[in-house]
């Protein structure tokens, strides 16, 4: 059993295999939160809980003349507006008569095996034995407004899936206005924040920030979860480290626009909360309706930033990710944007594909320009169909040349934009999201189509499907290249266009669900300009996605490093790419780029035709090393050796065998040094009693795993800047 309740005092008690959330239904049916993280077991932690006189501080109708109770000096599960808690609330409704006060307490709770889906959301799974979940359920004290809290418990993982159903049981409609996914009141305020903003091509930059007075927030309001924050958010203690400290992940199940805060209150507590972000959002719910949130996962790490991550790749590997591809071997493949751009046809690309074939990859992927009048990212967006100009005779004798090379082939889509200089524009202006009366913004020449219409998502699923039964084809790239602006829908009446943002996310996800389910045997990648839609909600779908559209090897070190706290390596598409790099100018060699690449789903991005045979030796090298150690980098456990945000000398991680037997250091010196004092690797995640052979970079040694962590490894002289060490770590 992970859930306990116990009736006398009425407190719940949710159990992981390190950690204890804990609670109660108070006398007056306010559910207050008591305490959550390491394991305390066997007692009830109500006594935290006190009722000072506050002044400014409203109480509640039914505690007459005590004003010693009130919601805004209590540490509540799930506050509302209109109750008298002056901080950010997490629901809030309005009624009918325009009032939105509600006043949530208590009503019944349930306990069951296993853990439900969400009607067409994505959400972690677990099966009757793995999980366990409660359903409280709240009611206001005024109205037939019912609140249901989910508590999905994963022991295995120290994981704790929350969400929240509002259901209006009223005769009239209602209109909620907010209703996040997870809130949690701490006590005190000694503790930072880490949040992963930046940029297109600088996604997911780790950063650490002391909780102060007033409000810290991460937000999109992009229609995407977006390159310049990510729905996840860490609250830690102030001394917490990759190995000691109690830390809390926040992480949200959701692609579209999102919020997630640390706020600080009047009583030196702390409220952490994430969800759907409310500006520009709003539901109607009629009589009998409800509305159902994305869902939150939140793990607590109770040794380090290092324990928080490695649960979060192990649930997110084996609970979000689905489909084939969850475990099968992923290609190693050459993509040919940076080769060619818009530049190919099919000779083009078969000797690409001759060249990648005989330096080992598995597959060839043909990126943007083969549809429609596509030769720049002015037109054709939307009309998917094949270019013959370029690809004579159709994808299919193209495809057919590369799978007979004993290739797999793979094809781009942005299937959720259009070009106004499109055929599919001219016939449906009323398909793209556009504010009547007013000329739309544009972002890359393209408008977004409205994934909240059906006629849209049959279009799309009809063209899609039409192009992957065409041909022999095993990979979708899935791109989405702009933020989201004029969020109008034309089906929605006006007073409900506060609902287009979100029913383009639950539109989107339902042909998602449609064409992954038409084509099991397809890895689909997820993409938007890079890393801009990087995001749980996104791997329900792909269990990979491109990282960043930025593939020099030194940036990449924070890029992936960043991205590392909360998704799994398997996830993060990386790329060998030319020199001198197309985004950043920089020349790196090629032992260097191929170190980092492999800390994710391996690629290419060049043409190898303009190699010369040093650099082919190296890819042929770097492919074999890849597939030799393939299910200790894609399945093993990451450890973060430094921070290259802090330390910009070097940058090292490791991978480490679920047994202890088998591990990869990766090194990479960024910047050298006149007389540099010698570097000392310490790993982690060794048998401290086994002994290992270490083999790499002109190093051969057999050592202890206490010797490796504790006392560490030297790393070799690497002269010049930019330069990696690899070593394999293997027991005997």
């Amino acid at each position: 059993m992970a859930i306990f309740f116990d009736e006398g005092s009425r407190t719940f008690t949710l159990r992981t295999q390190n950690t204890s959330y804990q609670m109660q239904a108070d006398g007056r049916g306010a559910l207050l939160h008591l305490y959550y993280g390491p394991a305390v077991d066997g007692c009830c932690l109500d006594y935290l809980v006190t009722h000072p006189d506050k002044s400014f501080a409203p109480c509640p109708s039914d505690t007459g003349l005590d004003r010693n109770y009130s919601f805004d000096a209590l540490p509540l599960e799930y506050s509302c507006q209109g109750s008298g808690d002056f901080r950010n609330t997490a629901l809030e409704v309005v009624f009918s008569n325009g009032g939105n006060a509600l006043d949530l307490r208590f009503h019944a709770h349930q306990v069951s095996p296993g853990k439900p889906s969400l009607p067409g959301l994505p959400a972690v799974y677990a099966g009757r034995d793995e999980a366990e979940t409660l359903k409280v359920t709240l009611k206001d004290r005024f109205s037939e407004v019912y609140v249901h809290l989910y508590y999905s418990v994963l022991p295995e993982f120290d994981a704790i899936a929350r969400w929240a159903v509002v259901e209006n049981r009223t005769n009239g409609s209602l209109v909620v206005q907010n209703a996040l996914s997870a809130s949690v009141d701490f006590f005190g305020t000694e503790y930072d924040v880490l949040t992963f903003g930046g940029r297109w091509a600088k996604e997911r930059l780790m950063s650490r920030t002391p909780v102060h007075n007033g409000r810290l927030e991460v937000s999109s309001r992009r229609g995407a979860s977006s390159h310049h924050q990510n729905p996840f958010m860490v609250l830690c203690d102030r001394t917490a480290t990759e190995e000691q400290g109690c830390c809390y992940g926040f992480s949200l199940v959701y692609s579209g626009s999102f919020t997630a805060f640390a706020e600080t209150d009047q009583m030196d507590q702390t409220r952490a909360a994430v969800g759907i972000n409310p500006q520009g959002f709003s539901w109607t719910l009629g009589a009998g309706e409800c509305f159902t949130t994305p869902e939150a996962v939140l793990v607590c790490g109770t040794a380090g930033f290092g324990s928080m991550s490695r649960n979060y790749h192990k649930l997110y590997r084996e609970h979000l990710c689905r489909g084939k591809y969850k475990h099968a071997r992923r290609p190693v493949l050459f993509n040919n944007w940076e080769a060619t751009y818009f530049r190919f046809d099919e000779e083009k690309l078969l000797a690409i594909a001759k060249e990648a074939k005989a330096l080992g990859a598995d597959m060839l992927v043909m990126d943007d320009g083969w549809f429609g009048k596509r030769d720049n990212d002015l037109s054709g967006l939307g009309d998917w169909y094949v270019n013959e100009k370029k690809l004579r005779g159709g994808l299919k004798p193209l495809v057919d040349g590369i799978t007979a090379l004993g290739l797999g082939f793979g094809i781009w889509f942005e299937p959720e934009m259009v070009s106004e200089d499109s055929d599919l524009y001219r016939a449906h202006p009323d398909w793209c999201l556009r504010v009547p009366g007013r000329e739309p913004l544009r972002s890359r020449y393209q408008l977004v189509l409205d994934m909240g219409r059906p006629d849209v998502r049959e279009y799309l699923f009809g063209r899609l499907s039409a192009i992957l039964s065409s041909a022999d084809i095993s990979y979708v790239k899935w791109d989405m290249n702009r933020s989201m602006t004029d969020v109008y829908s034309a089906l929605l009446p006006p007073g409900r266009q506060g609902e287009a943002g979100h029913r383009y996310m639950l539109g989107l996800y339902e042909l998602l669900e449609r064409i992954e389910a038409a084509f099991p045997d397809v890895l689909f990648e997820g993409c938007s300009g890079g890393g801009g839609r990087f995001d749980p909600g996104m791997l329900y779908y792909h269990p990979q996605i491109w990282c960043s559209d930025d593939t020099d090897a030194i940036e990449r070190l924070e890029i992936q490093y960043g991205t590392s706290f909360c998704y799994p390596a398997s996830a993060m598409a990386a790329h060998v790419s030319a020199v001198p790099n197309h985004q950043t100018g920089r020349v790196t060699p090629f032992a260097t780029r191929g170190a980092v690449a492999m800390g994710g789903a391996f690629g290419y991005e060049l043409d190898p035709g303009k190699l010369s045979d040093e650099e082919k030796s190296a890819i042929k090298e770097q492919i074999a090393a890849f597939k030799r150690q393939y299910e200790l980098r894609s399945y093993g456990d990451y450890y973060r050796l430094n921070n290259p945000t802090e330390n910009r000398r070097y940058a090292a991680w490791a991978v480490v065998s679920s047994d202890r037997r088998q591990a990869v250091l990766s090194y990479v010196s960024v910047l050298s040094e006149g007389n540099p004092a010698p570097q000392i690797i310490k790993l982690r995640g060794l048998d401290a009693a086994q002994q290992y052979q270490v083999v790499g970079k002109g190093v051969c040694l057999t050592l202890t795993g206490a010797a490796l962590m504790y006392a560490g490894l030297v790393m070799p002289e690497l002269p010049g800047d930019h330069q990696a060490a690899e070593f394999e770590i293997t027991a005997i």
